[in-house]
């Protein structure tokens, strides 16, 4: 049987980044990523908005709202580097009354507390002169907030990963987990249907929607853990090309309560055009198809900040699905970024609930994942 240094289950972009920074942060590691899917991100990782978060929203001190923000910077700079197409295009959340203009104030208190120091509030006439076309009596207006065409940020993290000798396993699925004294060991199957297995030092759970199975394949209690994920949907509509050129910045609402979901907001593409969305609902199942009917829902949410948008604009898009921690009628999780020494598994280490701002959070992520390694097999 095979047996190397580190394994990481998901090839989407927080398991690719992940796979980039080991194999260049310890150069003599093996590496090997296992993807079920036939090429990388085929689930939470494309579709999503490609928005590059601030970090405003999330609690001080939780690891959304660090590694968001570390995250954020990180994230510009390798797309400086890397030639990764992204614009540093801002973002008003707005407000259509005093009562949202106080969640505003709240917001701009947590943001800075967070680390980031270039929010600022907008009366409305400074929301007039950035977007003419829009409704709002105030906003909150966040300048490092853009967009990132998300499918060149992997495609540049599979070549890094590759550039750096790691193995990448497309069309192999994990089917069972075992703990093989202080390493583990895992089967998988093959494109052929064939199961095979491989034994590694270190174990990365990255595997997103599939997160929690694979920790109770290793022979965690999700229950007791507190790593049962809930799948919540998130349907987006598109604007025609005539209504989306008069956007020029991303545009969101004041988030729900408990960071359920930031709310129906604009968001734009790097080729300009404009979708809005998503909601938010938890499902059973993977189903990716838009309900049309959800438009109405759409346009009243849309209408008092978009005023100039009508129902017959709004065609359906795509569709998202989040691994989230946070139940219905749950409050705010934290992502779980955890190695497992309490439980018996020393070189596991699992990533649980890693949902909005995953995206953003990428490199900081892989960077934490880095010193769980260090702390496992070099400590």
């Amino acid at each position: 049987m095979i047996t190397i240094d580190v394994l990481i289950i998901g090839a989407g972009v927080v398991g690719l980044a992940t796979a980039a920074h080991v194999a260049q942060r310890f150069s003599s590691a093996s590496v090997t990523v296992l993807e079920r899917h036939s090429k990388f991100g085929q689930e939470t990782s494309s579709r999503n908005s490609e928005v590059i978060h601030a970090g405003i929203y999330y609690p001080p001190g939780s690891l959304k709202a660090r590694l968001c923000v570390a995250g954020n910077r990180m994230l510009y700079d390798f797309c400086h580097e890397e030639n990764v197409p992204y614009q540093r295009i801002g973002k008003l959340i707005v407000a259509a009354d005093e009562h949202e203009m106080a969640t505003l104030h709240k917001l701009l208190v947590t943001g800075r507390e967070n680390g980031v120091h270039d929010l600022r509030l907008l009366d409305a006439d400074e929301i007039a002169c950035l977007e003419p076309r829009v409704s709002a009596c105030g906003a909150l207006y966040s300048p490092s907030t853009g967009i990132i065409d998300s499918h060149r940020l992997m495609a540049q993290l599979e070549y890094r990963a590759l550039r750096s000798r790691v193995i990448i396993a497309y069309s192999h699925e994990v089917v069972a987990l075992a703990p093989k004294g202080a390493a583990t060991m895992v089967v998988y199957r093959t494109p052929s249907g064939s199961e095979e297995k491989i034994t590694c030092r270190c174990l990365v759970n990255a595997a997103g929607l599939n997160a929690d199975r694979i920790a109770a394949g290793i022979g965690i209690d999700c229950d007791t853990a507190g790593y049962c994920l809930s799948f919540c949907k998130g349907e987006y509509f598109a604007l025609p090309q005539s209504k989306a050129r008069v956007l020029s910045h991303l545009i969101y609402p004041p988030p729900f309560k408990d960071l359920r979901g930031l709310g129906i907001h604009v968001t734009k593409s790097l080729d300009g055009r404009v979708r809005l969305g998503p909601n938010a609902f938890y499902v059973s199942q993977l189903d990716y198809s838009v309900d049309a009917a959800h438009a109405v829902k759409f346009y009243e949410s849309i209408k008092p900040y978009l005023p100039f948008v009508e129902l017959k604009d709004l065609q359906p898009d795509m569709a998202g699905i989040r691994p989230k921690l946070q139940g219905p009628g749950q409050p705010f999780h934290d992502f779980v970024i955890h190695r497992e020494e309490e439980r018996g598994l020393p070189g596991v280490i699992n990533l649980i609930g890693i949902e909005s701002p995953g995206l953003t959070s990428c490199l900081s992520i892989a960077q934490m994942v880095g010193d769980l390694i260090a702390e496992t097999m070099y400590s």
